[in-house]
């Protein structure tokens, strides 16, 4: 079976994350995780209909957003923004980038009021030749163009 068409196909292990349009590019990530939505189920009964409901969507909610990649030399930049960021609560936007196998940009998704949680690096050990990871977390208000104010 061979394919004929130029589908480009999404690699998972390559993808940018940048905050507040540029000016923190936090370099590439090994994994996200929490890339995902779901909505709150709104559910109504009247008294007077049995058994009968009706469902309405709620409101939506987004996971926390797990960034995990070897420690380099964009985890300074990372530092940086968490000191800039530390203590203020000044909302940030950002977005993760999905790159194909050129490095051309296939998919994005632009994160509304984005607030560091917590940054971790694996602890160092002299006798093992393992990679030290870094580890960031990141809450926000969601990917989705849904009418949302905030």
């Amino acid at each position: 079976m061979s394919f004929t068409d130029n589908t480009t196909l999404a690699l998972a292990n390559r993808f940018q994350v940048v905050i507040d349009e540029g000016t923190y590019n936090l370099g590439s990530w090994a994994q996200v995780d929490g890339l995902d939505v779901q909505w709150k189920l709104c559910e109504y009964r009247a008294g007077d209909a049995g058994n009968d409901r009706w469902y309405f969507p709620g409101y939506t909610e987004y996971s926390t957003l797990k960034l995990t990649r070897a420690a380099c030399e964009d985890s300074s930049i990372v530092q940086g923004w968490l000191a800039s960021t530390s203590f203020q609560s000044k909302p940030h936007s950002g977005s993760i980038t999905l790159l194909g196998p050129s490095n051309q940009p296939l998919i994005t998704w632009e994160m509304r009021r984005i607030i560091p949680m917590k940054w971790s690096i694996s602890g160092f050990e002299a006798s093992t030749s393992k990679v030290a990871l870094e580890k960031l977390e990141l809450a926000h208000l969601g990917f989705l163009d849904d009418g949302s104010k905030a």
